[in-house]
């Protein structure tokens, strides 16, 4: 069985991730840094894991890298004095992952784009860098290519502010099914809402 080209780009980008490739990744991470926080690429960093989550070298597609801080929520401390447990300055994480943010970072910076979908390409101790697959709903290599087309329709507008994301949908728990995740779907907000029985007064 041969093997593909791809299958050589994913090994070559997994070797700069041990210790044999550190130069090669502290160099790529140190350019890194001194860009914008979204910075538009010419072609991706990992181009099997892009061509795999739906880009194609074509019009009508953007790649972009972002930078995301990496850690939980910053808080001022307070002046009062308490334990540190009780201050709520420690361990407040967000329910949000660092990619979704990143997601939304990229469809703020390009309003007029659509996030298709996104991946890892590195991180340090301080950031961590993901590339967004952003697609434009109104070119016309977009309009009339039957596998991307649906991404023009009005309910695929604001993606990644609504979860609609790869990994949206795994924040969302949308990854689970079965037992334990009932309460899942259609999402949590609408299993939160009150059911029209429960609305219904009860006249004696």
């Amino acid at each position: 069985m041969t093997t593909s080209a791809y299958r050589y780009m994913a090994r070559a980008f997994q070797e700069t991730l041990g210790e044999e490739g550190s130069d090669r990744r502290h160099e790529r991470l140190l350019t890194w840094r001194r860009e914008h926080t979204v910075t538009r690429l010419a072609h991706p960093t990992r181009l099997d894991r892009a061509r795999a989550l739906g880009f194609r070298a074509k019009g009508g597609y953007v790649v972009v890298r972002v930078r995301v801080r990496r850690g939980g929520q910053r808080k001022r401390a307070i002046i009062a004095g308490r334990r540190p447990k009780h201050k709520g300055i420690l361990r407040m994480t967000l329910a949000k992952s660092l990619q979704r943010i990143a997601e939304e970072r990229a469809a703020k910076h390009y309003p007029n784009l659509e996030v298709l979908n996104s991946y890892w390409v590195g991180e340090d101790g301080k950031q961590k860098f993901f590339e967004i697959i952003l697609v434009d709903p109104v070119h016309p290599e977009i309009v009339t290519d039957p596998q991307i087309s649906w991404i023009a329709a009005p309910n695929q507008k604001g993606r990644a502010y609504r979860g609609l994301t790869s990994a949206g949908r795994a924040g969302r728990g949308l990854r689970w099914k079965g037992t334990g995740a009932e309460r899942f779907r259609p999402s949590r907000a609408a299993n939160r809402r009150p059911t029209r029985r429960t609305q219904m007064k009860v006249i004696p």
